[in-house]
C-alpha cells in the first residue's frame, strides 16, 4: 500500500491522491486548483497514465475537490466515479457549470489579450470544455452512505456522512492484505460543523490505520460572531439604510442555500424589508432542485420547514436568476436589493461582474460568508486592499466589507479535534492536508501532543508507503 499526495498538500485547494492497494490504483478526488500561486498545476499531468487508474472516489462536488474530473477523463481515464448520489447530480451541475466557464473565461482572455497586445501566463484555451464534462459524467455511480463498495476481492470502501455539504462523505477503504489481515485508511474530505442548518452532523468513525484528515480551520476557532441570523439581520438593516446594493460571493452549493434559509426567516418574521434577493446562479438555483429530491440528506429541522408553509427556497422577494440579461439588468435597479453570485472565493462567474459595478461604491456592503483561499480575490478584499484588479482593470475599494464567519461549512479547530478524539484508538499515522502549511503544521501538533497521534504534513508530490 501506498499514496501520494497529488493536491491540498501544505495547501487548501486541488484535493487529490493516488492511493494504490489491494491491486488497485485509486485517485481519491481530482480537484482543481484555485489559489493564484498554485494555477499553473491545473495544466500538469497524473504522475501514472490515467487509463491505468481503476476507480476515482469522490468525497463531494465542490470543485477543489471534483473540478479536474473531464480533463483527466479527456486523457484516458475511463474508470467508475463513485460518489453519492446527492454528490453525483451536484458535481453534474458543478462540472457542466465549470465546463462553460472555461470556455467563456478562454474566448475572454483571448479578445482581451489580443487589444492589449499580450499573451497572459497562462494558454488562453479552457482546462477542458462543456462537452468534456457531459462526457465524464457518464463514468459517475451513485452510492448509498454506509453502502459496502466492493472494488475487487481485496478492497471496500463506505461513504459516511461529513456534514460539509449535500452528498459530503468520508471515504472508509479497507483492504485485505495477502496475510488475511484488514487494514483501514480514513479519508476525511471535508468535515462540517456540528449542529448546522439543512444537512445532518458529520459521522465519528472509530477505528482505522491510517487517517488523511483536513485542516482548513485547524489552527481556530471560528470567530463567534453571535447568531448568524441576528449578524445577517445587522448588515441588512445597515446597507438599507446607507442606501447600497448587498453583495455576497456565493458557494453556489450548501451556502447559497443556507444563505435562503436564513433571509428567509427574516423576512417571514419581518425583521428586514422585503428585498428584491438575487440568486444570480444557475448552478446554485439547480442546485436548490437537488437539495429537493434529496431530503434523506437534510436534517430533521429542514426537513420540517420544508413541509411547511414557510419553504426557504420561496419566500417573497426572492429571485432566481438564470440568464446572462436578467444578470447583466440587476445592475441597473436603484436602491437596494441583494445580490447573491458566484463563485464564493471571487475567482470568477458572475461575482467578479457584481463587484466591477458595486466594490467602488461606499453605499454597497459586500458581505463574504465562506473561506477565501491565500492569493484569490477574496482574500485581498478581506485582508484590505485599497486596490484590487477585476477584469484586467483596477478598481478602488470603496464598499463596506464585512465577514461573517458562522457560515462556515468546515469545522473549526474544536471540531476537529472532536472528530479526531473519535477514534478509540490513535492510527498508526495520520496525514494533515487541506490547509495552509502553518495551519496543517498546528493541527497536526495539536494531534500529537494532546491526542498521542504519529503525524505527517506531506509536501506536494510525497509518496508514503503504508505497509
Amino acid at each position: 500500500m501506498r499514496i501520494r499526495f497529488l493536491g491540498a498538500a501544505r495547501q487548501v485547494t486541488g484535493s487529490c491522491y493516488l492511493l494504490e492497494a489491494g491491486g488497485l490504483r485509486l485517485l481519491v478526488d481530482c480537484g482543481l486548483y484555485q489559489e493564484r500561486e498554485f494555477l499553473d498545476r491545473n495544466w500538469a499531468s497524473l504522475p501514472v497514465p490515467p487509463e491505468e487508474v481503476d476507480a476515482l472516489l469522490l468525497t463531494h462536488a465542490h470543485l477543489d475537490h471534483s473540478g479536474l474530473i473531464p480533463r483527466v477523463a479527456r486523457s484516458g481515464f475511463t474508470g467508475p466515479i463513485l460518489a453519492t448520489r446527492a454528490t453525483t447530480e451536484l458535481a453534474g451541475l458543478v462540472l457542466r457549470d465549470a465546463g462553460h466557464l472555461q470556455e467563456e473565461d478562454a474566448a475572454f482572455k483571448q479578445r482581451r489579450h489580443q487589444h492589449e497586445g499580450r499573451r497572459g501566463p497562462y494558454p488562453e484555451i479552457p482546462l477542458y470544455t462543456a462537452a468534456e464534462a457531459e462526457a465524464a459524467l457518464g463514468l459517475f455511480r451513485g452510492v448509498g452512505y454506509g453502502e459496502p463498495v466492493q472494488l475487487n476481492e481485496r478492497v471496500t470502501v463506505r461513504y459516511h456522512d461529513a456534514g460539509h455539504i449535500l452528498g459530503a462523505a468520508m471515504l472508509e477503504i479497507a483492504v485485505q492484505g495477502e496475510d488475511g489481515g484488514s487494514r483501514r485508511l480514513v479519508f476525511s474530505g471535508d468535515i462540517g460543523q456540528w449542529n448546522r442548518p439543512l444537512v445532518r452532523d458529520p459521522s465519528l468513525l472509530e477505528t482505522a490505520d491510517w487517517v488523511v484528515s483536513e485542516s482548513t480551520y485547524g489552527d481556530r476557532d471560528h470567530q463567534d460572531d453571535g447568531d448568524v441570523a441576528d449578524r445577517l439581520c445587522e448588515v441588512v438593516n445597515r446597507t438599507v439604510a446607507a442606501g447600497g446594493n448587498l453583495v455576497i460571493p456565493t458557494f453556489a452549493i450548501e451556502r447559497a442555500q443556507e444563505l435562503m434559509y436564513h433571509l428567509s426567516r427574516l423576512v417571514w418574521e419581518d425583521r428586514i424589508p422585503h428585498l428584491l434577493v438575487f440568486v444570480d446562479s444557475p448552478m446554485a438555483v439547480n442546485a436548490t432542485e437537488v437539495f429537493l429530491r434529496h431530503p434523506e440528506c437534510l436534517d430533521e429541522e429542514a426537513q420540517r420547514y420544508l413541509r411547511s408553509d414557510r419553504n426557504p427556497f420561496a419566500f417573497p422577494g426572492l429571485r432566481l436568476v438564470r440568464t446572462v440579461q436578467e444578470s447583466k439588468a440587476i445592475n441597473r435597479i436603484r436602491g437596494t436589493c441583494i445580490i447573491m453570485a458566484g463563485s464564493g472565493m471571487c475567482t470568477g462567474g458572475r461575482i467578479k461582474h457584481h463587484l466591477e459595478h458595486q466594490i467602488s461604491r461606499p453605499e454597497t456592503t459586500v458581505l463574504f460568508v465562506g473561506y477565501q483561499a491565500r492569493g484569490t480575490l477574496g482574500r485581498q478584499l478581506i485582508e484590505g486592499r485599497e486596490e484590487v484588479r477585476i477584469h484586467g482593470q483596477n478598481r478602488r475599494v470603496r464598499a463596506r466589507l464585512e465577514q461573517i464567519h458562522g457560515f462556515s461549512a468546515h469545522a473549526d479547530r474544536s471540531e476537529l479535534r472532536r472528530w479526531l478524539a473519535g477514534f478509540r484508538q490513535a492510527p498508526r499515522r495520520a496525514f494533515f492536508t487541506h490547509g495552509e502549511e502553518e495551519v496543517c503544521q498546528s493541527l497536526s501538533r495539536l494531534a500529537a501532543e494532546e491526542l498521542g497521534w504519529s503525524v505527517e504534513v506531506p509536501a506536494y508530490g510525497q509518496e508514503v508507503e503504508l505497509a
